[in-house]
């Protein structure tokens, strides 16, 4: 009788936490999101950042964005920082007010209607032209720059982000070797021709005019580069957006990329016109 008792005093405590902690994240405003059980993506470079697919494909075009319109890194770093703490980085349909997408840019503030600022590389593309506009950023802090854009309630809450913005950004201007790897479970999001035109037409949207060379064909595409940097910023992008994509293998360079592993690994079957092109294929 006696252990029983001790039994129902562990059970009722045990229920009590959890009633506890419900209440707590039920006052909070917002709510807190749980992490999201699935594919990860470890980004090294000077540090170290983990990311879900989503997050990690987002971050990518901002900087693919960032680039697409000549912004310096310093400038890439602040637009990460400021999705990481506006959003985590994900595309909310809704936040504070009519807050809306990764930036919580608003359409009564004139940053665009509803499903413009829904679009990550339009949300991305006003932000950097916002950022462009404001006087001596390039010297500010990260927090001191994202606030004279944002305009937050709280403004020092994005420097808490800038070490981590500071990495992805090295990895995806291409600064850092097989630094974003993402590993893939599960079938593929599409196959075959539509996978390898879906990427296609992904890397167009993102990169615009400033993308090399590009082919694409039934089994994937390739990206003819005229340097290393230039290489791995595709090849980083391409592994970011490969949850959604259908994308099986990255090769550049003497290193290759599987979705399955989600390692970056050296090949020993690659010869010297490989390293001016990025190479990708998709799943049959």
């Amino acid at each position: 009788m006696r252990l029983k008792a001790v039994i129902g005093v562990f059970a009722s405590l045990a229920l009590i936490a959890v009633v506890s902690v419900f209440f707590v994240l039920s006052k909070v405003p917002g709510g807190i999101k749980l992490p999201r059980i699935g594919p990860e993506c470890t980004v090294r470079a000077d540090g170290e950042v983990t990311l879900d697919s989503v997050q990690m494909a987002n971050a990518a075009t901002i900087a693919a964005v960032g680039v697409r319109k000549e912004m310096p890194e310093q400038a890439v770093v602040v637009a990460l920082a400021t999705a990481l703490q506006e959003s985590k980085l994900e595309n909310l349909d809704d936040g504070d007010r009519d807050s809306v997408g990764l930036f919580q840019q608003r359409p009564s503030q004139g940053w665009g209607t509803f499903e413009q600022i829904k679009n990550p590389r339009y949300a991305a593309a006003k932000f950097y032209t916002a950022l462009r506009k404001v006087k001596g950023w390039e010297d500010m802090r990260v927090t001191d720059a994202a606030q004279k854009v944002q305009r937050s309630a709280y403004p020092n809450a994005y420097e808490k982000w800038a070490d981590e913005s500071r990495v992805l950004a090295r990895a995806l201007l291409g600064r850092a070797t097989g630094a974003v790897a993402c590993t893939v479970t599960g079938a593929p999001a599409v196959r075959g021709a539509a996978a390898a035109s879906a990427l296609m037409a992904g890397l167009k949207l993102d990169w615009g005019k400033k993308l090399d060379s590009a082919s694409e064909h039934a089994a994937g595409l390739t990206v003819s580069v005229s340097n290393p940097s230039s290489g791995w910023r595709y090849a980083h992008w391409l592994v970011s957006h490969a949850s959604a994509t259908g994308l099986e293998r990255v090769r550049f360079g003497a290193l290759e990329w599987t979705a399955p592993d989600g390692k970056w690994q050296q090949v020993t079957t690659t010869g010297a016109h490989d390293e001016g092109r990025v190479v990708a294929e998709v799943f049959n």
